[in-house]
């Protein structure tokens, strides 16, 4: 018999063509799956499947007791809709930018990294593999918002294995798969740099896209490449690009797994401009803050994303490409909120781009704290640094709303929204390490790396509902205090002005 977990209502399909879909079982296990909604000509009965057992093709109106039909507006949309793995069974490439082609069997989803081709309805391959495939249905039920409307909802296949499966992330894969396509994203908006201010006066290039010489091939080589860029804007733009890369196969691998491995610089590179405005946070006031101020900082967060790849990778060639594939996103999401905040920051107070006010970037302590050991990187970075960012950015939204200012609110909603999903991919890859290295008590394992790397307490009021989603149940964290002595008194000084500046604003990994 079949089991279905409600997925969203079908319309929250409408805006993209492929999503991302994250499940987590009672028992703490991940399974990442993707989802295509096609488009096809020749009416509704093209596209509906035709039984339970069909899996990957959607059903409308299955009569399984979970609602009736659908409605008839939904009826008549063309569409298919598949659900697969998201990894390559082959070598565990990221399918979400597989090309889909026709075959005489029906349609297949091609690898981008070595061209396997899966049949969407049945995950066979002509090369002897078979892709997990999970069967959709559309039903319709009451609104759960409204006591005299009904909805069509998206509900897909339990997966095998594990109990208690809940959605933990559904999102776009991309703007890639936009429907209708969007404009093309906007650059960063900061103040000039002074790499830039000496161009105007000597006609020196700027620096490109993809270096001319030594233009990376791998994975590694654009981490630490990106890492060691120090304009921002040119940041965001090589991350788009590396990451286009590598979810389309034009990269010649990963690269972690290679004894030439470039290793990432201890402190990312920074424009001299941006530099001459850091201070110490424990000497930036912290009383009140107009909105200005709050969008500049949050778009002064620390880049995670390509450290931990660039850091550790190398150091774990074990580490799956399913790694890979989210920290990249992760890296991708990083670039879109700094884009965002710096655009709405230069809208609100266009006097005051980013790089006008003043920064720190104390942050990076944590990260050198932890630079020695990826599970203690994880804990640290995403289980308590981006964890905080969930308690914190509530609040931060609510300020935006009480000023009126709407367009931050969405901002700002967007960013928290993708945080939960960088917490839900902390604790998925600790979770991992912990099992990897025997520790089958992940709890504990945390609690001890805190201990260790982590000076003062974890403090509330914590968003439990958002840490929960992410796999922080209260256990984790409640009633716990990190020990970590200090080598001297400045860097407590730094730590406690990190603590102040946080109730402020949302820890959010933005990238610069």
């Amino acid at each position: 018999m079949v089991e279905w977990l409600e997925v969203a209502p079908f319309i929250k399909f409408l805006s993209h063509t492929r999503f991302l879909l994250t499940l987590r079982s009672k028992e703490g296990k991940y399974h990442s799956l993707i989802l295509f909604r096609l488009s096809v000509d020749g009416g509704a009965e093209a596209s509906v499947g035709s039984g339970l057992g069909d899996a990957g093709k959607v059903e409308v109106g299955s009569g399984s007791g979970d609602g009736g039909g659908v409605s008839r507006e939904c009826e008549g949309v063309e569409r298919q809709m598949y659900v697969m793995e998201a990894s390559c069974p082959h070598l565990g490439a990221d399918l979400s930018h597989a090309e889909i082609e026709e075959c005489e069997t029906g349609l297949v989803a091609v690898c981008p990294w070595h061209r396997y081709d899966f049949d969407l309805r049945t995950g066979k391959s002509e090369m002897g593999l078979k892709a997990c495939t999970y069967a959709v249905k559309v039903v319709q039920q009451p609104d759960k918002g409204s006591t005299d409307k009904e909805v069509d909802v998206v509900y897909i296949e339990i997966p095998e294995g594990g109990s208690g499966w809940r959605l933990v992330e559904l999102r776009p894969v991309s703007e890639e798969f936009a429907d209708p396509p969007p404009p093309p994203p906007p650059a960063p908006v900061v103040a000039p740099t002074e790499e830039a201010e000496g161009r105007s006066t000597s006609q020196k290039e700027p620096e490109l896209l993809v270096p001319l010489l030594g233009a990376p091939k791998t994975l590694m080589q654009w981490a630490v490449l990106i890492l060691n860029t120090p304009d921002p804007v040119l940041k965001v733009q090589r991350t788009r690009h590396a990451v286009h890369l590598f979810r389309t196969g034009q990269l010649a691998s990963i690269g972690h797994k290679s004894a030439n491995a470039p290793k990432p610089p201890d402190v990312p590179a920074r424009d001299a401009s941006f530099t001459r405005n850091m201070m110490d946070p424990g000497k930036m006031k912290s009383g009140r803050k107009n909105r200005a101020v709050m969008l500049h900082a949050l778009a002064n967060i620390e880049q995670w994303a390509w450290d931990i790849m660039a850091r550790f990778g190398p150091a774990h060639p074990e580490l799956p490409p399913a790694f890979f594939s989210d920290f990249t996103k992760m890296a991708l999401d990083e670039s879109k909120h700094f884009t965002l905040l710096t655009a709405r920051l230069a809208a609100l107070s266009p006097s005051t781009p980013y790089g006008s006010m003043p920064v720190h970037a104390s942050l990076w302590e944590s990260a050198s704290a932890t630079a020695h050991s990826l599970r203690s990187r994880l804990a640290i970075i995403h289980l308590v640094h981006e964890a905080r960012g969930l308690d914190v950015n509530p609040g931060t939204i609510e300020r935006f709303r009480r000023a009126g200012d709407r367009e931050s609110v969405s901002v700002m909603e967007v960013i928290h929204a993708d945080e939960v999903t960088h917490v839900t991919a902390g604790h998925r890859w600790f979770t991992w390490c912990c099992m990897q290295e025997g520790e089958v008590d992940a709890v504990r394992t945390f609690r001890q790396e805190v201990t260790k790397a982590w000076k003062g307490d974890i403090k509330g009021p914590f968003n439990v509902e958002d840490r929960e989603k992410a796999g922080m149940t209260r256990e984790f964290y409640e009633n716990l205090r990190g020990e970590m002595k200090e080598e001297d008194g400045g860097k407590e000084k730094e730590k406690e002005g990190i603590g102040s500046l946080s109730k402020e604003i949302a820890s959010v990994s933005i990238g610069y």
